[in-house]
């Protein structure tokens, strides 16, 4: 199994593939999300992970747009509870260290923490890569904030763990294949995820929302995002929850007659928060 992530060995994105595919997946290391969809679409690899919306930051909705496209569909999902620990050289005590490197978003989730320490604060690209580098040039006193995984991985220390100011701190990625492979296609799904684009009119919206009322879904996700090419009008991302694909049958039907553009990125099988 070959699955395309963003970012570096040690990362978030690498510890989701291994808890959904098993330890012994290849990975592809991309810089960009818009690597990792070409990826999967280009068939390079067989999947793709993508984290789509955190808990305290809300949605990327760079990445919505990638997920749009429409040789892609979302075959799966999982809840990672995001945990960021201090760490650096084996022997490294928390008054040796003076100077800490992560991501940009990793060091402001951590902020209550760092702040009040005489540390250097330096930002880099990945959490993870900030972990090698203080593996590979041997950098005494110098921390890394990142995952469990980056110190096991580097054969670094965790000095103080879980240094994350919101230890309730999820993240939800999606598991992305090429549109035309069944090989990841659930059977027992119970989630849909889609995009609707409805006619600028009073009530379009609600009347959407009552059609999913009255056959029985639940609306878990309702994301509006800008199209650039069309000032001011948006495209409403939505997560489906249903009992029976009869409902959902029903409901996509409905919507069809009164949306200007529609399209169901893939029906899954929901997954619980850690």
């Amino acid at each position: 199994m070959k699955v395309a992530i963003q970012g570096f060995e040690g990362s978030f994105h690498h510890i989701v593939a291994n808890k959904y595919f098993g330890d012994d997946v290849e990975l592809m290391t991309c810089k960009t999300f818009r690597e990792v969809g070409a990826a999967v679409n280009e068939g390079v690899v067989d999947v793709a992970v993508m984290a789509i919306e955190n808990s305290i930051a809300g949605s990327i909705l760079a990445n919505y747009k990638i997920v749009q496209n429409k040789g892609l569909k979302v075959v799966g999902e999982h809840y990672l509870s995001i945990t960021q620990n201090l760490m650096a050289l084996p022997g490294t005590r928390v008054e040796d260290i003076t100077q800490v490197r992560s991501h940009p978003i990793a060091l402001l989730q951590c902020m209550d923490y760092l702040e009040y320490r005489d540390w250097e604060l330096v930002e880099s690209e990945d959490t993870a890569l900030s972990a090698r580098h203080i593996a590979e040039q041997n950098l005494v006193g110098v921390g890394a904030v990142a995952g469990e995984l980056a110190a096991e991985l580097y054969g670094l220390e965790i000095v103080a763990p879980q240094i994350n100011t919101i230890k309730n701190n999820q993240t939800r990625f999606l598991i992305l294949a090429r549109s035309d492979d069944s090989r990841f296609d659930a059977t027992d799904v119970d989630k849909a995820s889609m995009y609707l684009k409805l006619c600028h009119r009073q009530g379009s919206l609600l009347e959407a929302l009552q059609i999913l009322s009255r056959n029985n879904i639940n609306m878990s996700l309702l994301q509006s995002c800008p199209i650039p090419e069309n000032p001011f009008s948006y495209l409403f991302h939505m997560g489906l929850e249903f009992g029976s694909m009869d409902d959902l049958d029903r409901a996509v039907s409905e919507l069809y007659e009164i949306a200007e553009e529609m399209h169901i990125y893939g029906v899954y099988k929901h997954t619980a928060i850690e």
